[in-house]
């Protein structure tokens, strides 16, 4: 018991030494960032003097995040070779003593310099990339921005691919992100604040808006909610989304993910405003719309005939999507007298022989689709999609052929399959591949009435579901005319000269 709680005592002593300021003491300071990171093989410690002058320093970096180039010749030349040539005219160095703001101004030839006070600041930066610098004399500690990280090439998003539209995606790096939305358009009104997120593993989170188009009630909510986060470690963009939205028992995404820049950046041309995290390519926007999951980039980039056309059918697919099994389990199981005759006859005639439930049926089909499109998505790409295909085609022709189900569900299912594969947001195809289980039990018990009944909770949900203080079915509900242009249809752009309301309250004119 003894040992336990001396055991206790030594490690609150030991995170209070980490959080006291520096000292100036070159060897008690240095002990301290030993004490605190100093385990790490691939932490390295370089002691040396600068210049001439015996003042005793030292650098610290991590091995592979650093720039070793960069430290070699901006940080280790210009405190050992140019200070020392040049020392002897800085009246700041008096009895072994060093000016911090001379090393910063006019010594160390890098960019980034800032301070950190005390171990556990220190520790942090340090295991992000950057490089600390320790000099006798000198209370706080310099942080020099030397972060090498390893990212891959910007390709085009394989989550979102288009036919027309740019073919660069977000990447891992923080900075290469932030730089691709600067890129979009180089205005001067866009704003990106700076974060930290994690309790143990800090990461880097920015908030992106335009000044002079987002609402500053809805960029404080914003702010107010990543600051409210509190949770150890923050891998990936889908942990912010899931501790920030509104309504987590709600089935629909409350918050979109995109890997795409000018999706982005159009969403910040509404008054939203984007969320990037350091370690993943996928940017969050807020608020959204269910309109909003429906629709693509590509909608904007083709003259508005095709785009019109074709966002309406992707409106009647993932109404398929949703209600295709529910709408064939009713009319077979209840309302038969709906069917037109020679099409009962058919679907009976298809039907003779299969041992189960129009219900049963349907689900021995979903729930085999549902497996084959996760398996195919956890297997190798190249083998992943035709795995799915063959699949697909293997069981149910062989379903038909064992007299289990019959060729009409085989033909609802694959139909409501591919409708799934036109909601352009993986998230919301989700939701409603969810739904669609929910609204075949509903079908199973009640029929069509069961249908109607599962519509009418679902447009109650959608009607009370909000998204950062915006209705989530918005321009439907609250209802504005001037918003249905951009809605399930797609006007000409010449048509669509104002922002959407319900997002934007400062300046509603689109120019050009």
């Amino acid at each position: 018991m003894k040992q336990h709680e001396n055991k206790e005592n030594n490690t609150w002593n030991a995170a209070q030494a980490s959080l006291e300021p520096f000292t100036g003491n070159f060897a008690l300071d240095l002990e301290r960032v030993r004490k605190e990171i100093g385990h790490n093989s691939d932490v390295h410690f370089r002691e040396f003097q600068i210049g001439g002058t015996g003042i005793c320093a030292a650098i610290i970096f991590v091995d592979g995040l650093s720039d070793k180039e960069l430290i070699d010749k901006h940080i280790m030349k210009s405190l050992m070779m140019s200070f020392s040539e040049n020392h002897h005219q800085e009246p700041s160095i008096v009895q072994g003593a060093v000016s911090k703001e001379y090393i910063k101004n006019q010594v160390l030839t890098i960019g980034e310099v800032t301070e950190a006070r005390h171990a556990k600041e220190l520790a942090s930066k340090i295991l992000t990339g950057s490089t600390a610098l320790l000099m006798d004399g000198v209370q706080n500690a310099l942080i020099l921005g030397t972060t090498k990280g390893k990212s891959r090439n910007m390709e085009e998003p394989s989550s979102e691919p288009l036919v027309r539209g740019p073919r660069l995606g977000f990447t891992e790096s923080l900075r290469d992100n932030t730089a691709l939305l600067r890129q979009q358009g180089g205005n001067s009104n866009l704003s990106i604040l700076k974060f930290q997120v994690g309790e143990r593993s800090k990461k880097e989170l920015v908030i992106a808006y335009i000044k002079d188009l987002a609402d500053p009630a809805l960029v404080e909510e914003v702010r107010e909610r990543i600051k409210k986060i509190n949770i150890d470690d923050v891998p990936e963009s889908g942990y912010v989304e899931q501790l920030i939205e509104d309504n987590y028992l709600s089935p629909f995404p409350q918050v979109q993910n995109t890997e795409r820049p000018d999706r982005v950046y159009s969403a910040l041309m509404e008054g939203r405003v984007a969320i990037l995290l350091d370690g993943t390519p996928f940017a969050l926007i807020v608020p959204v719309s269910l309109s909003m999951m429906l629709h693509s980039p590509e909608d904007y980039y083709d003259r508005w005939i095709p785009s019109f056309l074709i966002r309406l059918l992707r409106y009647f697919a993932a109404i398929i999507s949703l209600f295709g099994p529910s709408l064939y389990i009713s009319f077979v199981s209840f309302h038969q007298g709906l069917i037109p005759t020679k099409l009962a006859l058919s679907i009976m005639g298809t039907r003779e022989g299969v041992p189960f439930p129009a219900i049963i049926e349907a689900l021995i089909m979903e729930v085999s689709i549902e497996i084959l499109r996760e398996g195919g998505l956890r297997l190798p790409r190249p083998i992943g999609p035709a795995m799915g295909i063959v699949g697909g085609l293997v069981i149910g022709e062989a379903a038909v052929q064992a007299g289990i189900i019959s060729p009409i569900m085989v033909i609802v299912v694959a139909l409501t399959a591919i409708s799934s594969f036109a909601v352009p947001q993986y998230s919301a195809g989700i939701s409603f591949r969810m739904l669609r289980f929910v609204a075949m039990f509903f079908a199973a018990v009640y029929g069509l009435y069961g249908v109607v009944l599962f519509f009418l909770f679902l447009c109650s949900h959608l009607v009370r579901l909000k998204s950062f203080g915006v209705p989530f079915i918005t321009p439907v509900v609250p209802y504005r005319v001037s918003d249905w242009k951009d809605l399930m249809i797609r006007m000409p752009l010449v048509k669509m000269r104002r922002f959407r309301k319900a997002i934007q309250k400062k300046d509603s004119m689109r120019k050009g």
